[in-house]
């Protein structure tokens, strides 16, 4: 009857729950907000949950999205303050829309990333860089359960630079900020197949492992060189003054949660 597209995050501590984990986390939320779920048919019926592109274990996101199916239609913004506060913090439901078109997964073509590389000093890490987007190629190795795979991770990278703000930068010590967007390409070029092509080419490698978030995915704009909201085309397809705002919200804070 009714489709909803929702954004949430991994934040903090639970960046590093795996996909699995939040699905179950998310279904026992459906079932305490008391979600009018619709069900698949067969013998083993299951809410209609779909999801897009999830971040791999072990990075924080502040743009994952799925869509649920209802059998009776619901006010985005109540659903998704009743979801949002039967969550755990860290995964925060922060926007929702109801589906008023179709394609949301192709709309997810890119994605925006932050690599925090603690002990790394932005000049050397700036050298990497420079070099990285220097080569034609960059082939870097990824074991799959297949083995061993190697691909470039050059091709998908449109644009890779040291974020210039200090802000989020601790006190005296050395800390790198990058700023990488990635095509979603087959195979898919992850942060870790980035920081392992800038150790091939220019031997950087952070003390500690590198603090990764997903800023933003969506669909990537030639012309403006920017990731684009998917959930846009739904907002502007909605009749005026008939679906009350949803979104982003503002989100619970994990206690004692470091940066995500």
């Amino acid at each position: 009857m009714q489709r909803i597209r929702l954004r949430y995050t991994k934040r903090g501590r639970l960046r590093f729950t795996s996909h699995r984990d939040f699905q179950r986390a998310f279904e026992r939320a459906l079932r305490r907000a008391e979600v009018p779920m619709a069900y698949s048919a067969g013998f083993t019926p299951h809410p209609k949950v779909s999801y897009a592109n999830a971040a791999p274990t072990g990075t924080g996101s502040e743009a994952e999205f799925l869509e649920i199916a209802l059998s009776a239609t619901r006010d985005p913004g109540t659903l998704r303050e009743l979801l949002d506060a039967s969550m755990p913090a860290g995964l925060d439901i922060i926007d929702a829309v109801e589906a008023r078109t179709t394609g949301l997964a192709d709309r997810l073509t890119a994605s925006v990333w932050e690599l925090r590389l603690d002990g790394v000093e932005p000049a050397e890490a700036g050298h990497a860089v420079s070099a990285f987007l220097a080569a034609e190629t960059v082939e870097v190795e990824r074991r799959t359960k297949n083995g061993l795979r190697s691909f470039d991770a050059r091709g998908a990278v449109v644009d890779l630079r040291v974020a210039d703000s200090d802000a989020d930068r601790p006190g005296d010590t050395p800390c790198a900020i990058l700023r990488l967007v990635v095509r979603h390409v087959t195979p898919a070029v992850r942060p870790d197949d980035v920081l392992s092509g800038l150790r091939a080419v220019a031997d950087l490698a952070p003390p500690v492992p590198a603090a990764v978030t997903r800023l933003a995915q969506g669909l990537f704009d030639e012309e403006s060189g920017s990731v684009t909201d998917p959930l846009a085309p739904d907002r502007e397809a909605a009749p005026v003054g008939l679906i009350k705002a949803a979104g982003p919200a503002a989100a619970k804070v994990p206690e004692g949660a470091g940066p995500a």
